[in-house]
């Protein structure tokens, strides 16, 4: 049954019932009625008659007065605008006004809230639904649904040009030339470029073992014409192999006179791209080509494409590292508000001081707003669902105020009576 047909069926209950009740008080004003007019009908209102007929008439009298001061409430009794009646349709902006200034003192207090909310203890009875493995379990999921459900609904334009700009940034503070001496330094202190300089050098002998052909050619082409092809081709063969023999050598020989030039070359260069304005210049020249480059803005338009896919990923998988991190962290936090008196009061007191902050900034427009809208409802409607909500009840006063009238009128009657009147 879809919402407005289930406030329709309540409705339609509370009217049945508040015509039953109507029926109910209304029979017994009758009731008294009959009886007075019997009293007259067929006595002489004398002995116990006059008893009788004195609680009938105050019976009467009490139900008429309430049924007028209940009807007053909602509409003119009888059709007819006697003042002071129809009190709800005419009031209903002060009502309103009322029921929001109500609220705002009473229930948006900045004081009773907080002192509600310590009574409440919110953080311990977060720690131990927390604590439940399957309550943690749903907290994760609803948790990484949320990081997902506001992944996918991020533009991603924005968010990729906002990593484009905080890696940028990030790079172009670096001071490259004197970062890579530095780079370059370390490794010499710590021998790594030892192990650079001999993958180099081995990769070099494979390069020439590889194009021997190649390297032949070459030869044969830069040989003057006249040289017979059997001289060229003994001149380069101790040529080659001299020049595999002489690389093999700085390749495995850790002292070589080679290595010790390679690496004062790499002393002075880490020293020059430290100290010199031309290397520093360089630097910045390279770094900005890069930050201009395309594949640059594909790179990080590519970071936030994975990360986002991952989110996505991981929050609907129960397995995901995501989820088991998230489950985690709940069932941690859960047994720290358990056991850890000093955090629960923290978290109350933060708790607490939220929503005094709220209710002090919000308090006016909460009534504001009751007010507002109480004005835009329309009187009669408003009357009509007052009466549904508090009517059943209300003609129980009609009932009460027959009964206790009848009683009244009889005390009365027996004061009189004892008194010789």
């Amino acid at each position: 049954m879809s919402t407005p047909d289930l406030l329709a069926s309540f409705d339609e209950t509370r009217a049945r019932r508040l015509r039953t009740m109507k029926r109910n008080a209304a029979g017994l004003l009758v009731l008294a009625a009959a009886i007075f007019i019997a009293t007259f009908a067929f006595t002489d209102g004398t002995g116990w008659a006059g008893y009788v007929r004195a609680a009938s008439e105050a019976a009467m009298i009490g139900g008429v007065a309430d049924w007028f001061a209940v009807t007053a409430l909602f509409r003119h009794p009888l059709g007819i605008p006697i003042p002071h009646t129809a009190l709800i349709p005419k009031g209903k902006d002060a009502i309103g006004k009322g029921l929001g200034d109500f609220v705002h003192r009473n229930f948006m207090n900045p004081e009773s809230l907080v002192e509600r909310i310590q009574e409440a203890d919110p953080a311990g009875r977060l720690g131990e639904w927390l604590g439940q493995p399957e309550n943690a379990a749903a907290a994760a999921r609803q948790t990484a649904g949320v990081i997902a459900a506001v992944a996918e609904t991020m533009r991603d334009e924005e968010i990729q040009e906002s990593v484009r700009d905080v890696v940028a940034a990030r790079i172009a503070a670096i001071d490259a030339a004197p970062l890579l001496g530095s780079i370059i330094d370390r490794a010499i202190e710590g021998g790594q470029h030892e192990a650079l300089v001999t993958a180099g050098l081995r990769g070099l002998s494979n390069a020439i073992s590889d194009n021997r052909e190649l390297l032949r050619s070459r030869i044969r082409e830069e040989s003057p014409w006249w040289v017979p092809e059997p001289v060229d081709d003994a001149v380069f063969d101790k040529l080659y192999v001299s020049l595999l023999r002489f690389v093999g050598e700085v390749t495995n020989n850790p002292d070589h006179e080679i290595r010790r030039i390679l690496n004062e070359r790499l002393q002075n260069a880490a020293l020059e791209l430290k100290t010199s304005d031309e290397m520093q210049r360089r630097g910045e020249a390279i770094k900005k080509q890069i930050l201009e480059h395309p594949d640059f803005r594909e790179w990080t338009d590519g970071i936030w494409d994975g990360l986002k896919a991952s989110l996505v990923t991981a929050a609907e998988d129960p397995d995901s590292d995501l989820r088991r991190r998230l489950e985690q962290i709940a069932l941690t936090t859960g047994e720290r508000l358990r056991t850890d008196p000093e955090l629960r009061r923290t978290v109350d007191a933060w708790v607490g001081n939220l929503a005094a902050h709220l209710a002090e900034r919000s308090g006016s427009e909460v009534a504001s707003l009751i007010a507002t809208t109480v004005e835009r409802w329309d009187a009669d409607e408003t009357s009509r669902r007052l009466e549904l909500q508090v009517g059943r009840d209300l003609q129980f006063i009609r009932i009460n105020g027959t009964l206790v009238g009848g009683l009244v009128g009889l005390i009365i009657h027996a004061i009189v009576q004892a008194s010789g009147g």
